[in-house]
């Protein structure tokens, strides 16, 4: 294979949840210029087809489906509709996810369970549900957003940290089940990346001064950094990968500086 056509994604069908912004419209981006027919996804129709008119204007036609990831009911009942439409399912990016910042002793019940719910549960039900499609047709690619938090701790996060660390746990599992169905499972984990789930922390003069030191590149994360990974993981040369969270944090967590 000439080295101009590795990770094309062309003929593959590709779901993206969480896809109106951030991590998700860039890896949005990235995999239609690489072939493939994607779908975004977010709650809102109006959001969508704003994607849709800025993805045009760089020659990128994408589709779309609303419905709310985390409504587990609604999105397996999507995933059969872009099935029965588009004829196949071969990539699923599970990117869509909620935050909450408390401390510890203060943290919400209600949040930490919305939380489980709707970064972890819910995700487990679509991609079980992707998996028996791609299974099906011998051959599959689904990828999780996990997190450095799944990685280490830190302070008021503790939902958000624990639910990233379980979906870690979710892909070695899911991956060893899959094992021989074509069907490979990975994550990648972020480090800290300029969206609006990390808003908060942007306008944190003492947070922002931290990070330029403790990150060995020394800057924040854009979501055009994190793209190249999944595109790699969704591509048919990743076949032998299975199992793996990749890391894509500047550096972050391979320092104690």
């Amino acid at each position: 294979m000439s080295m101009h056509r590795l990770f094309n994604l062309d003929g593959m069908v590709a779901l993206i949840t969480g896809s109106s912004r951030g991590i998700g419209l860039a890896t949005a981006a990235s995999m239609a210029a690489h072939g493939a027919s994607v779908v975004i996804n977010s709650r809102s129709d109006a959001a969508l087809a704003a994607c849709r008119e800025r993805l045009a204007l760089d020659g990128l036609n994408v589709q779309s489906s609303a419905f709310d990831a985390f409504d587990a009911k609604a999105a397996v009942e999507r995933v059969d509709q872009i099935v029965a439409t588009m004829g196949q399912l071969d990539i699923v990016f599970l990117n869509a996810a909620i935050q909450a910042r408390f401390p510890l002793l203060e943290f919400p019940e209600e949040d930490f369970v919305r939380l489980v719910h709707g970064n972890l549960t819910a995700q487990w039900i679509l991609a079980r549900h992707v998996a028996r499609h791609m299974a099906k047709r011998g051959f599959g690619r689904i990828i999780f957003t996990g997190s450095v938090l799944g990685l280490m701790g830190r302070e008021n996060v503790s939902g958000y940290s624990a639910t990233k660390a379980a979906i870690h746990g979710i892909v070695r599992q899911m991956s060893a089940e899959l094992s021989g169905s074509g069907v490979t499972v990975n994550a990648v984990a972020p480090g800290y990346v300029q969206t609006e789930l990390t808003s908060a922390l942007h306008r944190n003069e003492a947070f922002n001064k931290w990070l330029s030191v403790r990150a060995p590149v020394g800057r924040w994360a854009q979501p055009e950094d994190i793209r190249p990974a999944v595109v790699f993981l969704a591509s048919r040369e990743a076949s032998y990968l299975t199992g793996q969270v990749i890391t894509v944090d500047g550096g972050l967590t391979t320092t104690l500086a």
